[in-house]
């Protein structure tokens, strides 16, 4: 243990003693691999690689190799918060992991100058390779989960996007549903609903499936609960958009649609929803 502790307080001597010459040399390296000229770009590089070095050198002189340890919590955060920012800008995993892993080389080239000679620069070699690899994985692991919560979130903006609910009449709401409906969906379906239930008080509201391809238990499961959901709100159903064949598979699947009102026409719909609400509409020719 005191042997590692020395290893590791060494390379953070090193790293102190040539952190310009270092800086200098890693930001011309990443200048090399990295795609993106612009100047806003460099300075940011600068800034952050600074702040690496500073970090490594800081968290190497504690004696861990861990760099999921304590001592590395600061490093940690920091490499996070640059993966997300990475993600969020469109870089590559490639490209995010280059910023620790293209420090190798300069590192490499400082310890050979400044422990030449030395019996422990094996060692430490191998110490800054594994220290530097295990840096660059945390990096994209940071990355990757970055990228999933911003596929994630997107995902939720086009559930909603593509669960309109409309009001086409004063107490007469229309949720045209478009795709297939699934478990997920259906949650922002039924929000979606309930919300603009409480909004405008409407006493019906109309569930368009036209734009449904198939209709299977499942789905007709997730037509019900949002149903009751509704009710429950005070509003009631019509669903329209049965086409022969969805009636088929219902009937097949032996699905009880008895107790909802449906219909083959988004206008035979809001047909009916007029006549529930003591409403209609009058042609204008003489």
């Amino acid at each position: 243990m005191v042997s590692q502790v020395k290893e590791q307080q060494s390379l953070a001597a090193v790293i102190r003693r040539n952190e310009h010459d270092l800086l200098n040399e890693w930001t011309r390296e990443q200048a090399v691999r990295q795609t993106r000229r612009d100047k806003v770009h460099e300075a940011e590089v600068g800034k952050l690689s600074k702040e690496f070095l500073s970090g490594l050198s800081e968290a190497a002189s504690q004696g861990s190799h861990d760099v999921r340890s304590a001592s590395w919590s600061k490093v940690r955060e920091m490499l996070t918060e640059f993966s997300a920012s990475r993600a969020s800008q469109g870089y590559s995993p490639t490209e995010t992991a280059l910023f620790v892993l293209s420090l190798k080389k300069p590192l490499f080239t400082r310890l050979r100058k400044d422990l030449a000679g030395d019996a422990t620069l094996g060692d430490e070699l191998w110490n800054a390779t594994a220290l530097l690899d295990d840096l660059g994985l945390f990096t994209t692991e940071m990355y990757q989960k970055s990228r999933e919560e911003v596929i994630q979130r997107q995902q939720r903006e086009l559930m909603e996007l593509s669960t309109p609910v409309v009001e086409l009449w004063d107490g007469i709401l229309a949720l045209p549903l478009i795709g297939t409906l699934d478990s997920s969906r259906t949650q922002v379906v039924m929000e979606s609903l309930l919300d603009k239930i409480v909004q405008s008080g409407a006493a019906l509201a109309i569930i368009d499936i036209t734009g449904v391809p198939t209709v299977d238990t499942l789905v007709a499961q997730h037509l019900m609960k949002t149903v009751a959901a509704a009710r429950l709100m005070g509003a009631d159903c019509i669903i329209s958009g049965i086409r022969p064949q969805i009636a088929q598979t219902i009937v097949h699947l032996g699905v009880d649609l008895s107790a909802v009102t449906t219909k083959a026409s988004l206008a035979d719909a809001f047909t009916i929803a007029l006549k529930r609400v003591g409403a209609r509409i009058e042609s204008g020719k003489a």
